[in-house]
């Protein structure tokens, strides 16, 4: 996870998961959101962040029961429209003049292919590591 404190006054943290496990190796997987919904329909007005961070599953592939799954969960077999619909939503969400951070993994499905899915083009971001982090503006 990317967060040095989740629990950060000026943040909402959200997950559609709300789960806590210890792994016999000793990790610990625990999705504890503040707000438990749905990135593609959340129950924010519009217009209402100024900086949203969409940090959607990046698996199409991973057992069911993998830690892997447990930790990041795993997007459908229509991942494009979800990511499309995930990445409306927080545009809708985030103020005019508000910034929308998103973070991806190039492990299973290129950051090229993501792009097209949401049919939009950051204004910078980093292109060297499978973990990518883009900046889009809302307008």
């Amino acid at each position: 996870m990317f967060w040095y404190d989740k629990r950060e006054a000026h943040t909402t943290y959200m997950d559609i998961r709300n789960y806590y496990e210890e792994l016999p190796t000793g990790h610990v997987i625990n999705v504890s959101p503040d707000v438990q919904g749905n990135f593609m329909d959340m129950n924010f007005e519009d217009n209402t962040f100024d900086l949203v961070v969409f940090d959607p599953p990046h698996l199409i592939h991973a057992g069911k029961t993998s830690w892997l799954a447990k930790k990041y969960g795993v997007l459908p077999n229509d991942w494009q429209s979800s990511i499309k619909r995930g990445f409306d939503e927080c545009r809708r969400v985030l103020k005019p003049t508000g910034s929308l951070i998103m973070k991806w993994n190039e492990d299973q499905i290129k950051s090229a292919e993501m792009l097209k899915a949401i049919a939009a083009n950051p204004i910078f971001g980093d292109r060297r590591s499978k973990t990518r982090w883009l900046v889009f503006l809302k307008e």
